[in-house]
């Protein structure tokens, strides 16, 4: 399989969770994709654990301030860009990205401080892309063909 370029940040979305083209920030750094998270809860609904949540942050342009509901999910120790372990909640979602749609795994995090609401992991990469670092919206180019 060919792997498509992009750039060091790109227009993804993320049709279950509401959000279409809204930027990324392509990290080789980080093994799991990542995305901010408001209002996180678990609650118990007829005897199975319902994980909700909002994507991204109020002021952000793409916020909707819908609420997503996922009954499965895990939990995840990850490494925060400070160095210190945390556990996070880590769902399965699909992303669009280059004209290509495939399931990828996000885990939710507070990144209020952070330039990028969404980072683009090694995993979701692997295989699939290589990352021009000079350039942005590389997949723009893909979205129109496919």
């Amino acid at each position: 399989m060919d792997k498509k370029i992009i750039g060091r940040k790109e227009k993804i979305s993320l049709p279950i969770l509401g959000l279409s083209l809204v930027w990324a920030k392509v990290d080789t750094g980080a093994y799991t994709s990542s995305i901010h998270a408001e209002n996180i809860t678990v609650e118990e609904v007829d005897g199975k654990r319902i994980l909700s949540f909002q994507p991204l942050m109020e002021g952000h342009k793409a916020f909707t301030g819908q609420t997503v509901y996922f009954d499965q999910f895990t939990e995840k120790k990850v490494k925060n860009s400070f160095g210190n372990v945390e556990t996070r909640y880590l769902i399965e979602t699909t992303i669009k990205l280059a004209g290509e749609e495939y399931l990828s795994e996000f885990t939710l995090s507070d990144r209020t401080n952070m330039r990028n609401a969404i980072l683009l992991g090694r995993k979701t990469l692997k295989n699939r892309f290589l990352v021009d670092v000079d350039k942005v919206n590389l997949a723009r180019a893909h979205r129109i063909h496919s």
